[in-house]
């Protein structure tokens, strides 16, 4: 983490969105990256908190079905404090903090404190749900005004501040939020007041989200339908005459992998994009993180001696970019790698190595032992090759095997570890219980047993048994059949591109 010592702190308010994290702006991004503090609530996407700094301190602050974990005098004190300790604090509110996310009041209280601060809008539910149901606030032939109405103003308390008569006389659209429970007495009282029985009604839960849910009704029918639908909160009410665009507009449900929650492993989702385009959402929940070595002694020494290579070979593309970072960190020059060749494992492997202005000479598709021999010339030419493999903590022993067997020298120094993270496990395990991750994609075996292991073994096996299970390859799925679960999808090629593209067959061609 960054020092605070002698700096001044500051909050920066940050709209998340409604729930797809696509929708988290640009700005927020970078302020929730920089922070050291993150303070963040209930209805947002927590894989936006994968973004956070490592080492950022997470507080949740957020309130569900009516629960509050803090205050919002406690929540003010905590930014204030935080603040003053000379740290960046980044406040995540899901939606927008100044619509119905008492942003306001947050930002008031940092301001009688005179920590400095700034407010990042987001995408509010009450356009965002609308848009991804398909039905836009207004439009110029059906409503050219909209009216927001918040839910705890909806209820039959005494005191509401509603103006039953001018809302169902409004000739726009109404946009209720959270309303559900009180749909019944939003139905009676705007009929009541004047609007016609059959104004259409579109109910969306969890707008944004793989598990959007929208229901469409009259307004005089609404109420039996949510009931009917067991439509619990959060949702977004919306009545008016543009519900019935959705017919035409709707977009978000119709993708093809709509509904689909892909669980991903691996500490970055790169290379599972495409899923997303196709209408699913991605979890991340890394079981492997990959750090540096408990000693440089190793890889330093093979640096020192470069010269005395004839290969290096890059097994993965951590590899390659620890190894050469650290060749540029002991201020080695690019010059001393003229004379050896690279040959780097894959096309990533490849890209990583290019990112330093190097070229690859060989690109083999898979890491095997014989297939890279005859690349090298043939057994008879690998006596006295000098090859450097820098690589993982721990890796397959075939290859230098066999090359020691053939009469080559080959130097294995550690250049990366992978090593399994603190994960935060409750929001999965929920997940998980609820039926909504569909797909688990595991890229190599240890992602599956830290997995078990970080959620608890027994329990995170019952759970898989439903769950479309995606192995990157024959080694992966090995393991995971072993453990005693069946896996449905195995690529060709172990690559995680080919294993997106496998899971699509699978889904849409297999129907499952």
């Amino acid at each position: 983490m960054r020092s605070t010592e002698g700096r001044k702190g500051k909050v920066y308010l940050v709209g998340a969105g409604p729930g797809d994290i696509g929708l988290l702006t640009v700005k927020g991004l970078r302020c929730l990256r920089k922070a050291d503090v993150v303070v963040y609530d209930f209805h947002l996407n927590a894989q936006i908190l994968n973004y956070a700094e490592r080492g950022a301190e997470l507080i949740y602050a957020g309130k569900r079905g009516g629960h509050h974990e803090m205050t919002q005098e406690e929540i003010n004190r905590i930014l204030v404090e935080k603040a003053m300790e000379g740290k960046t604090v980044c406040r995540l509110k899901g939606g927008d903090p100044f619509l119905f996310g008492r942003g306001g009041e947050e930002a008031e209280a940092l301001s009688a404190a005179g920590v400095e601060f700034e407010v990042v809008p987001g995408v509010s539910s009450i356009n965002g749900a609308p848009a991804y149901a398909g039905i836009p606030l207004t439009h110029r032939d059906y409503s050219s005004s909209f009216v927001v109405v918040p839910g705890n103003e909806a209820s039959t308390k005494r005191g509401s501040n509603i103006n039953w008569q001018a809302l169902a006389g409004h000739s726009g659209t109404i946009v209720f939020l959270m309303a559900v429970k009180n749909i019944r007495n939003v139905s009676e009282r705007l009929i009541d007041n004047g609007k016609p029985p059959d104004t259409p009604v579109a109910v969306i839960r969890w707008g944004t989200r793989a598990d959007q849910r929208t229901l469409v009704s009259t307004l005089g029918e609404i109420p039996d339908a949510v009931e009917n639908g067991e439509i619990r909160p959060p949702a977004v009410i919306v009545i008016g005459e543009v519900v019935r665009l959705r017919e035409r507009l709707g977009w978000f449900e119709r993708k093809p992998l709509f509904g689909h929650r892909v669980l991903v492993t691996r500490e970055h989702a790169a290379g599972f994009e495409a899923l997303e385009d196709l209408g699913a959402e991605l979890l991340e929940f890394p079981t492997i993180r990959v750090v540096p070595p408990l000693s440089w002694e190793g890889l330093d020494a093979a640096i020192e001696r470069i010269g005395s290579y004839d290969w290096i070979v890059f097994t993965s593309a951590n590899g390659a970019r620890f190894f050469l970072r650290r060749f540029f960190e002991l201020d080695r020059d690019v010059r001393e790698l003229g004379g050896i060749k690279l040959c780097a494992i894959g096309t990533k492997t490849a890209a990583a190595v290019r990112e330093f202005g190097l070229k690859v000479d060989l690109v083999p598709e898979t890491f095997r032992a014989e297939g890279l021999i005859e690349a090298f010339g043939g057994p008879a030419s690998v006596r006295g090759l000098r090859i450097l493999l820098p690589r993982a903590e721990t890796a397959r022993e075939a290859f230098p095997e066999r090359i020691r067997e053939l009469g080559g020298e080959i130097d294995l120094p550690v250049a990366y570890r992978a090593v399994r993270p603190e994960g935060r496990a409750r929001r999965l395990r929920r997940f998980l219980k609820e039926g909504r991750i569909t797909v688990a994609t595991f890229t190599s075996g240890a992602t599956f047993r830290n997995f078990l292991e970080m959620m608890g073994g027994g329990e995170a096996m019952e759970r898989l048994r439903g769950v479309v299970i995606a192995a990157i390859g024959p080694v992966t799925s090995r393991v995971i059949r072993e453990a005693g679960l069946e896996v449905h999808v195995v690529p060709e090629r172990a690559t995680v591109e080919a294993m997106v593209e496998a899971i699509i067959r699978h889904l849409t061609t297999e129907g499952s």
